[in-house]
């Protein structure tokens, strides 16, 4: 068997949300021993890890073959998001890397006075987003509001809006849109 039988339960288990104690009595198998396992200390035969499987429930051939490593990038240091901004106005792309993302998630900022331009803007989807510093007026069709730190939007993009910082310091705040854009 694998030497990766361990890592691969332990993966799974966790998954599924299910604790060690919790597994060993679905299966029977004693909580030292799964915890052997999964520490790859003792290696199961084949009938005591299908009893394990059996009570997630997993079989052993989906057990060997599901993917459980992520190959994408997962964690991202600052100097690692692209700015896909400009002027004034910087949009911190996460993931910007990831070729099947689903949705675009930004750190903005808006210096005094910066906006996304006169003309109101629309597109397919959704955004919702919440303001981290200073305030940012948002328009959304016919609806404008000044909001400032802690609160938030969500709202159908295919509405035309516009967001200008009224204040007199940076706006900073977190936003996702769906689908992802491609910029």
């Amino acid at each position: 068997m694998s030497d990766n039988v361990g890592a691969r339960l332990r993966a799974l288990r966790t998954l599924r949300g299910i604790s060690q104690r919790e597994l060993a009595k679905r299966c029977g198998v004693t909580h030292s021993s799964l915890s052997l396992i999964e520490q790859n200390k003792v290696s199961p035969s084949v009938s005591s890890l299908k009893k394990i499987l059996d009570a997630i429930p997993i079989g052993v051939g989906d057990f060997f073959t599901m993917e459980l490593e992520n190959t994408d990038q997962v964690f991202y240091r600052t100097d690692e998001l692209p700015n896909i901004g400009s002027g004034d106005v910087i949009y911190h792309l996460v993931g910007a890397n990831r070729e099947n993302r689903a949705l675009s998630f930004m750190i903005e900022t808006y210096a005094a006075g910066a906006d996304t331009g006169r003309e109101m803007i629309a597109h397919r989807g959704e955004e919702a987003g919440a303001v981290l510093e200073g305030e940012i007026e948002i328009t959304i069709g016919a609806d404008t509001r000044v909001l400032g730190p802690g609160e938030a939007y969500y709202f159908n993009t295919n509405i035309p809006h516009r967001f200008r910082n009224v204040g007199k310091v940076p706006c900073r705040l977190v936003s996702c849109t769906t689908p992802a854009r491609t910029f």
